[in-house]
């Protein structure tokens, strides 16, 4: 089962046994709500693979409660489509309300939804956001936001933006100089939450329709802004946070050998006249290793113990706590196996954090999801049909990945010949360290898992809101 490593237990020492000081304390009740963002079964099982080997097990496979979550989507139209986003998925999960792809706390109608943060600040409980991605990203965006697009994330974005050349959608109903809410790190900026974690810092510097910069509308609005990891020993508890550590999103802890990642299959040109002729190279042997331009870049723990420390002292109300290990689903994406694994190791690092917080306090329930399945399949090494008088291999991007219990993990990415691999279809898992919650079930839609938080909370869900 994966622990804490020594390392970063002696940082994060101090905010546990603060944490633990107060245990004999009538305990409020909080949730802790983990989001591997992509992390199906495939990358559950890659990460268990390499972190404990075939028959090991992860912190994550001790939780008492599995079950499976049913991921809906919507057209913009209100068909059924079977592949969702991170935009769409994670407003399913903050207010119970099935979207389409890209909105941020909106319907397809672009109403705007109330979250699950938002209720938790207005009954008068702390929220935080914690986030390897840019805190403007789709995930934590729609904890607390409300736009028509998740490309919205600053005052310069939200007029329009490209991407790779392409323009990308854009918000004018929301901007702030049309009477909207904003963008993204505007709304975040006054929103009420006490701990904002992550990346996106270069957002902190945009102007907005008032002419003020970002970051002086955060401090306007209570938060004490820091860029710099070391400064996160130096918090006062009763002072909100926005803690930005990187221009956008951060770092990820490890990398193939040298920067490899998942490559195509070399064949030779008899093989393009028939694929029964010809030889094919399958990709050489790579190793993870340590990234070097994760430098200080803060972990997800520590920053989660930051979090944990400062929406639990001396708060008798409770709170929310969203932690999302964002680029398990962006190197995915990328096509490289071995950043998604060493963040998993963070979301299994960040889970026992967790875990240890929640046996001091009685009333803490933790969740562990994903927002939807993503590109990376483990496929057999070598392959069954070897010794087939053919050339037999992958159409897609192959890493062959040496495990440190001596075999190589074949992994597989074949959704598309673009730059980047695309999200799947199935139905990701929940875990949980309760079973004693009547709203947890084996099988659940995605957007149950609001009414799972509220209940817990003591919180009116929407429906009973309407009522009032």
């Amino acid at each position: 089962m994966t622990t804490i490593p020594r390392y970063l237990l002696a940082l994060l020492m101090p905010s546990l046994l603060c944490i633990a000081a107060s245990a004999d304390m009538p305990s409020p009740r909080q949730v802790i709500l983990i989001i591997g963002d992509g992390f199906d079964d495939q990358h559950v099982t890659m990460g268990r693979n390499y972190l404990a080997g075939m028959s090991g097990t992860l912190t994550l496979d001790g939780l008492p409660f599995r079950g499976a979550v049913q991921v809906e989507t919507l057209s913009p139209s209100g068909q059924p489509l079977y592949v969702a986003d991170s935009a769409n998925t994670a407003t399913a999960i903050a207010t119970g309300t099935i979207t389409s792809v890209g909105r941020i706390g909106t319907d397809i109608t672009d109403r705007d939804l109330p979250t699950i943060a938002e209720r938790a600040i207005e009954a008068g409980l702390r929220v935080g956001l914690v986030t390897t991605s840019s805190i403007t990203d789709a995930t934590p965006a729609s904890f607390l936001t409300h736009v028509s697009s998740r490309n919205c994330e600053g005052p310069e974005e939200i007029l329009g933006s490209t991407y790779y050349g392409l323009p990308q959608p854009a918000c004018p109903q929301d901007a702030r100089q049309n009477d909207g809410p904003g963008s993204i790190i505007e709304q975040l900026s006054v929103s009420g939450a006490h701990v904002l974690f992550g990346g996106g810092q270069k957002f902190l510097e945009q102007i907005t329709a008032a002419g003020e910069p970002v970051r002086s509308l955060a401090e306007r609005n209570g938060f004490r802004v820091i860029t710099d990891s070391e400064e996160l020993d130096k918090l006062q508890t009763d002072q909100a946070i926005m803690g930005l550590f990187a221009s956008e999103n951060l770092a990820v802890r490890w990398r193939g050998t040298e920067g490899r990642i998942a490559e195509l299959t070399e064949t030779t040109w008899l093989n393009i006249l028939s694929d029964y002729l010809g030889e094919a190279k399958q990709p050489e042997v790579m190793a993870c290793e340590p990234n070097p331009e994760f430098g200080t870049t803060p972990a997800l723990a520590l920053m989660t113990s930051k979090a944990l420390h400062q929406l639990s002292s001396n708060n008798p109300s409770g709170f929310f706590l969203m932690v999302e290990s964002a680029s398990i689903d962006k190197q995915s994406h990328k096509r490289n196996p071995c950043g998604s694994i060493g963040e998993i190791e963070q979301l299994e690092e960040t889970l026992a954090l967790s875990l240890a917080f929640a046996s001091q306090h009685g009333n803490t329930l933790v969740i562990v999801t994903a927002d939807h399945a993503q590109a990376a399949q483990i496929l057999p090494e070598p392959s069954h049909y070897e010794d087939y008088p053919v050339p037999i291999y992958s159409p897609g991007h192959t890493a062959r990945v040496k495990t440190p219990e001596g075999s190589v993990m074949r992994v597989n990415y074949a959704t598309n010949n673009g730059f980047s691999e695309e999200h799947t279809g199935a139905n990701v898992p929940l875990f949980a360290n309760r079973t004693d919650q009547d709203s947890l079930a084996p099988f659940m839609k995605q957007r149950d898992l609001y009414g799972v938080i509220a209940d817990f909370l003591l919180l009116k869900r929407p429906d009973e809101r309407l009522r009032d």
